[in-house]
């Protein structure tokens, strides 16, 4: 199976109109497709929102450690469209690894798509999974440290 990405949101050279087209997509593709993984639905949060956007959104779309501080990744941005279409497709699509990882006594589930260093991450609730974040492994430091983890958790495929 050939992996066929949804094409990247481009810049279009307004940041607010950009920054609007990339959250329609957001709200298309995450939050009105009844987005599912394993029988489960797939929520981000949307409080506390941010003009007028939800906070998982900007989760998608921004990097920084400290939450006040986080700024806009456009490689992050131009990739909106892959979160649902990865959640979607990564337990039959065998160029997509994912595995559990136990953080603070929760569930969450990486999905890596190694071939183009992008993550999702999902943390399971009771009757849900929580969509964290996705974003691009550009460190060093990090891919090795996912490579770890996947080595780690993944449990082999059965094809």
């Amino acid at each position: 199976m050939a992996m066929e990405l949804p094409a990247l949101v481009r810049f279009c050279g307004d940041w607010q109109t950009y920054e609007d087209r990339v959250y329609a997509v957001y709200l298309k593709t995450i939050i009105q497709n009844n987005l599912r993984f394993n029988n489960l639905p797939v929520r981000p949060r949307h409080t506390p929102e941010t003009k007028g956007k939800h906070f998982g959104f900007w989760h998608m779309v921004q990097e920084g450690n400290i939450e006040d501080e986080r700024t806009p990744d456009l490689r992050r941005c131009e990739r909106i469209g892959w979160v649902s279409w990865v959640i979607e497709n990564c337990i039959e699509n065998p160029e997509i690894s994912w595995w559990v990882e136990k953080r603070d006594n929760q569930n969450e589930i990486v999905i890596w798509i190694k071939s183009e260093d992008y993550v999702v991450v999902l943390s399971e609730r009771r009757d849900y999974w929580l969509l964290k974040t996705s974003y691009l492994a550009t460190k060093s430091g990090k891919i090795k440290q996912l490579e770890k983890n996947r080595i780690k958790y993944a449990k082999p495929r059965k094809n």
